[in-house]
């Protein structure tokens, strides 16, 4: 991290449940955010919230992560305006209905793209600027679905395997330059975009999920489930043999 007790913290997806919830927590450590999300004006809502939390100073601009002109604008932006930065937080993505896209390309592309693509764009933007400035932590969210390819979400898992595949290799990659890549694998949480679901104990509110993060990137940690009880339920779930596996519903 910088020298200076202040950190410049950026998010892509700050909109999305989790995002606000480690938006607030920076803000009341004092940190400078910059905050990237598609709606404009429920990041004006946002940074009016934060700078009464207590953050140093807001920076927000519109981003859609599937304009590759707009990425390549917006991150050149964020950095001309910090100067460094200490944490970049990964937050977008969406969670689509497997039986209304299993055998529409279309629409398996566009999930794959905003779920995987997107973001593997984005660390090609950062990687190099992380590695020169030989400090700071990229932390993204991807899922306990990218585990293994469950039959109610397989193009979502498929997406959040890539992401989580490609961490794998770009911590080895920025290891000598000092940089930690945090891989974050959320089970159920309860947001908007999780409204439809019924809740049960497996379920965690964003706060939780937060909390958790900012302890993985303080902890340095490469992987973290989140809540950590994901970590040995995947770990059976991994280990059921395909020819029961493929049976299962899950």
């Amino acid at each position: 991290m910088s020298e200076s007790s202040v950190q410049n913290i950026l998010i892509i997806g700050a909109n999305s449940a989790i995002a606000k919830a480690l938006a607030r927590r920076h803000a009341r450590k004092g940190d400078t955010l910059y905050l990237l999300a598609r709606d404009g004006d429920a990041l004006e809502q946002q940074k009016q919230d934060l700078l009464l939390r207590g953050a140093a100073e807001i920076h927000t601009d519109r981003l859609d992560v599937n304009d590759a002109v707009a990425r390549s604008e917006c991150l050149d932006k964020a950095w001309q305006t910090l100067g460094h930065i200490d944490t970049a937080l990964l937050c977008h993505g969406t969670l689509p209905d497997q039986q209304a896209i299993a055998h529409d390309w279309e629409q398996i592309h566009r999930e794959i793209e905003t779920n995987a693509l997107s973001t593997l764009a984005i660390l090609c933007h950062l990687a190099p600027r992380f590695r020169e400035q030989s400090q700071g932590c990229i932390a993204v969210i991807s899922s306990v679905a990218g585990d293994r390819g469950r039959k109610s979400n397989y193009v979502y898992g498929a997406a959040k395997s890539m992401v989580s595949r490609y961490l794998e290799g770009l911590r080895g990659e920025l290891l000598p330059a000092g940089v930690h890549v945090l891989d974050i694998r959320p089970g159920f949480v309860d947001t908007p975009m999780t409204a439809e679901f019924d809740k049960g104990l497996l379920w965690s509110k964003p706060q939780r999920i937060a909390a958790i993060i900012d302890r993985a990137i303080s902890r340095r940690r490469d992987v973290v489930y989140a809540p950590g009880f994901w970590r040995p339920i995947m770990l059976i779930i991994r280990c059921i043999p395909e020819f029961l596996f493929k049976r299962l519903n899950l």
